[in-house]
């Protein structure tokens, strides 16, 4: 697989990544089995997907524990990508980025992953109790111990609680600027989609400006442009698309047109390219810096994502999709 650099210093990965959540959080836990998972992610490897990202809270903890299985027998196969900073509760999740919780925190994820060393350390959000300045200095002080390799941030992205006249990203980009004046940002962790392009606005040119890397998130828009989702199929409780505006059963009939032009895309490519492959190589078009990093949680849907990065879009192919219509059923 083609190589990609994250940040001025030059951390190399594959140009496709994995994302890890599904196996342990936030989609239909009933469909979730650990073996399935390790397999998942012993053939991303194979592939050259080497970056596996994935964070304490997702589980909390499961999740690095299952990476911590493959890691202890392939680390050197592997980019590292985990995040600091969100706790878990019953009913809530909380923001802690006091300085000795962030060191604790990853001393635990050293542990859970079989590891001595983090790739890539993320910020997953901010403290608002906690100057950020503060919070990534304990970070930086993790990269200068050898614990941690480089530093991201992880996008704010809250559509619906932006003031009126903002744009999605300005307050992250913010956050960014004060952060860089402490210790540099190798990478930023965004939204990123066909149905999701706002980070095009703002946010993506002003990491290449600086060149700092971009992990674009859920670039498969949760699953919606695979075209395996059907409207009215309905979600158990506990998976994140239950209560997402875009998955209600008139919202996800009314988006079908994007499904049905990437597959007329993808028909134009050959025999086996699927409508995923072309939402996939479509964010790796915006740029040399950015690394999709779908999630999955079986072989198949690895095999397929990674399968994105042998597909070429042409101009054509490119209009055709900057031409689709706007999903409905935002939070805006």
């Amino acid at each position: 697989m083609e190589r990609r650099t994250l940040g001025a210093a030059a951390l190399a990965v594959g140009a496709v990544g994995l994302g890890c959540m599904p196996m342990n959080w936030a989609y239909s836990s009933s469909r979730q089995r650990g073996e399935e998972s390790l397999r998942a992610v012993h053939r991303a490897l194979d592939l050259g997907s080497s970056l596996l990202d994935t964070a304490d809270m997702y589980g909390p903890f499961t999740n690095e524990l299952l990476l911590g299985r493959v890691l202890k027998e392939r680390r050197q196969d592997a980019f590292v990508s985990t995040k600091v900073g969100l706790l878990v509760g019953e009913q809530h999740i909380v923001a802690n980025g006091r300085p000795g919780y962030v060191k604790r925190a990853c001393d635990a994820s050293l542990r859970r992953l079989q590891t001595d060393v983090i790739d890539l350390y993320q910020l997953h959000r901010a403290d608002p109790e906690v100057p950020v300045e503060e919070t990534w200095g304990a970070m930086a002080e993790l990269v200068q111990a050898g614990k941690v390799r480089s530093l991201g941030l992880c996008a704010m992205g809250a559509r619906g609680g932006r003031r009126s006249g903002t744009r999605l990203h300005d307050a992250t980009i913010r956050q960014l600027q004060r952060v860089q004046q402490v210790f540099p940002v190798s990478a930023v962790q965004a939204e990123l989609s066909v149905w999701s392009p706002e980070a095009l606005e703002t946010l993506l040119p002003w990491c290449e400006a600086r060149d700092i890397g971009f992990l674009a998130a859920m670039p498969l828009g949760n699953g919606f442009l695979t075209g395996t989702l059907t409207p009215g199929q309905g979600f158990e409780p506990d998976d994140v698309r239950a209560r997402h505006p875009r998955f209600t059963a008139e919202m996800m009939a009314a988006n079908q047109p994007i499904v049905a032009g990437l597959r007329r895309i993808a028909s134009r490519h050959g025999d086996g390219v699927t409508p995923a492959q072309v939402a996939l190589a479509w964010v790796l078009a915006q740029g040399r810096h950015v690394v999709p990093v779908p999630g999955a949680k079986q072989e198949r849907w690895v095999t397929e994502n990674a399968g994105a990065e042998g597909v070429r879009l042409t101009a054509q192919d490119l209009t055709e999709i900057a031409e689709l219509p706007r999903a409905l059923g935002s939070w805006d």
